[in-house]
């Protein structure tokens, strides 16, 4: 198991109904199939190998007695492979019949699970051939030629590592409303596995769809479903062959329906990161019934090194959807303007204080903050936008920055802080020809002061602009650019930046700004610190010296979100960016974020307080608390 992934597939084989020795040559040809793909585990729809459509033909006893001829038929022919497949079938027991999935792997039963909720209502008539597995009399079966054990109490574990664990429930256990996989996951499954035969009516495919995210969201696992396809009796109702993968809330891969032909997908489950949010969520486990389960433990083959078959996205902030993409930056400029809505209702400033560079961020902010006022009935005057140009400060941010505060209508302020700083050089020795950090920060704490200056004497708010991705990177003037009253843009990261301002400028302002906006998303990332060019362009470019934040936004969500380590960064990262960035730029780049996290926190441990509008956020009242002295080491030895 690398990485933390387990491949996983559903199959849909092509069926005949009661036809025992057909559907089982088409079970071994996909269990081969599978092993080939190095699928770990696999599953088959419900009774898969009578078919589930057999009606009154289960009190055939040469039907169950056909099933068992040919299960031992499908071990003998897979007793080569290893993966672990789930196969459905009716399995008589004590005067009573129940519908099981066996669970082989290399000739041999590891375990039997009964369903346990019996469909009897609309076209469901399950009662009539087969009972629940709560009324099962033993707790071992003899099957065969092996004696296994029998019951809804079983989990299935790797010998070598606890996290890979499984539980099965059948069909309608999923639809009940508390699935027996609820209490398996909270007893240690990761990954749950649904064999199903779930006929197609209108709608029937969404809602079951949406079952299975949710449940696979709800219990923070890995959720394989798969269901019986158009072979099965169209008598009064039709299958549509409908399989899924499905990872904590998303949907990886799923089958395509109404096919008369066999059918596997796969795609890899990563269980690391289910376990990682699992210790984070403290209330996963508060809900624990004490339920007994028993644990049935298997082997398997260390794997070769394999390829991720899943997508990865290079830009995990941003939805690679263009209509979800609208959405998200829709609900985000919501949050940030009622966050600032009610930050300006209970202070009862009259003014907001920002300043405004003709830079990402400070646009963001000034949109936000406009909109805000808009939705407050305040005048645009009331928001004082200042810019305060320097030694770096180019003609083409200079003119961004005013043409925006002219479109907005807001009141204008321009500050040049070039004497402010040579003096504040004199007063403390610095040669202002040596362009260090010092020539810098004197920059940007000149500017903080204005601004913080500035609204006391009007009595108003210094609005922050930093975003998530500088905050992660120290990429701030410690009580500086640092530091505001309110800071509108601190949980988000700087790859979704860009998508705001853009969704803003095509959704929410006229023409003459749609414009100005599109300068500015034009213009490159600069803090404007140090001298322009001799042909006066910008010669500071952030990351020419911090690295892409394409990257580094990357590395941030997978190393908070889900704990992953450098390794597996650097992995995903491959993948993500292939044909963009060698993994020696990753890995250089990756270094390089964390050094600067751990070496920066100390600016995270006292920020302003803003808005968390995703699931990451750095705020030390909130999600994130960090030691500031916390050693990087390890973390550096691993990316090496």
């Amino acid at each position: 198991m690398e990485y933390g992934f387990v491949r996983v597939g559903a199959a849909v084989p092509k069926m005949k109904v009661a036809n025992c020795e057909y559907n089982c040559s088409r079970i071994v040809d996909l269990i081969k199939r599978a092993d080939k793909e190095k699928v770990k585990f696999l599953v088959f729809p419900e009774l898969c190998i009578t078919s589930y459509s057999c009606g009154d033909l289960f009190h055939q006893d040469i039907l169950l007695k056909e099933a068992l001829r040919q299960l031992e038929n499908v071990l003998k022919d897979t007793k080569d492979t290893d993966l672990i497949a789930i196969l459905g079938m009716p399995v008589s027991l004590n005067n009573q019949l129940f519908n099981c999935s066996v669970v082989i792997q290399s000739g041999k039963i590891l375990g039997v699970v009964p369903k346990t909720f019996i469909p009897n209502y609309s076209e469901f008539y399950e009662e009539r051939w087969f009972s629940s597995g709560n009324k099962a009399l033993v707790d071992t079966i003899n099957i065969c030629g092996q004696s296994v054990p029998f019951g809804i109490d079983l989990l299935f574990e790797d010998s070598q590592n606890s996290d890979l664990c499984f539980g099965i429930e059948i069909c309608e256990d999923l639809w009940v409303p508390i699935p027996p996989s609820s209490y398996q996951c909270m007893n240690g499954a990761t990954l749950i596995f649904n064999p199903s035969a779930s006929n197609e009516i209108i709608g029937k495919y969404e809602y079951r769809k949406e079952l299975v995210r949710q449940q696979s969201a709800r219990c923070i696992c890995g959720y394989v479903y798969t269901s019986s396809n158009v072979n099965e009796s169209t008598t009064d109702v039709v299958f549509g062959g409908h399989a899924m993968v499905a990872e904590y809330g998303s949907l990886l891969c799923e089958s395509e329906r109404f096919l008369d032909d066999d059918q596997l997908i796969y795609s890899e489950i990563d269980l690391q990161k289910l376990i990682n949010d699992r210790r984070k969520n403290t209330s996963f486990m508060e809900g624990v019934v004490d339920k007994k389960y028993r644990r049935i433990f298997f082997n398997q083959k260390e794997s070769e090194c394999m390829e991720l078959t899943r997508y990865v996205p290079a830009y995990p902030f941003v939805p690679s959807n263009s209509a979800n993409r609208d959405l998200r930056c829709k609900e985000i400029f919501s949050i940030q303007t009622s966050a600032l809505a009610k930050r300006i209702k209970h202070t009862g400033l009259k003014y907001s204080v920002i300043g405004i560079s003709g830079g990402l961020d400070s646009t963001l902010a000034l949109l936000v903050t406009a909109k805000t006022y808009e939705l407050l009935g305040i005048s645009p005057e009331n928001i004082i936008a200042v810019t305060m140009p320097g030694f770096g400060t180019t003609d083409t941010t200079y003119t961004n920055a005013m043409d925006l505060m002219k479109a907005m209508k807001v009141s204008i302020r321009e500050i040049n802080i070039k004497d402010a700083c040579l003096q504040h050089f004199k007063d403390i020795g610095h040669d202002v020809n040596i362009h260090d950090v010092t020539y810098e920060n004197v920059q940007a704490r000149e500017r903080t002061q204005i601004l913080m200056d500035l609204a006391n004497k009007l009595g108003g708010l210094v609005i922050g602009t930093g975003d998530l991705s500088e905050l992660a990177l120290g990429w701030c003037t410690y009580n500086g650019d640092h530091m505001s009253m309110y800071s509108v843009n601190c949980s988000i990261p700087k790859t979704l930046v860009k998508h705001l301002v853009r969704w803003v400028a095509e959704n929410m302002v006229d023409k003459n700004v749609r414009d100005i906006l599109f300068r500015i998303l034009d213009t490159p990332i600069s803090p404007e610190l140090l001298p322009p060019s001799a042909e006066g362009e910008i010669k500071q470019k952030t990351e020419d010296i911090v690295g892409p934040y394409e990257l580094h936004d990357f590395f941030m969500y997978h190393m908070i979100r889900y704990g992953a380590p450098p390794k597996k960064i650097s992995f995903l990262a491959q993948k993500a960016f292939e044909g963009k960035y060698s993994k020696d730029e990753i890995n250089k780049w990756l270094k390089v974020f964390i050094k600067r996290f751990f070496s920066q926190q100390f600016k995270r441990s006292c920020l302003p307080d803003g808005p968390k509008v995703g699931t990451i956020s750095l705020s030390p009242r909130g999600d994130w608390r960090m030691p500031s002295d916390a050693d990087s080491k390890e973390w550096l030895e691993e990316v090496e």
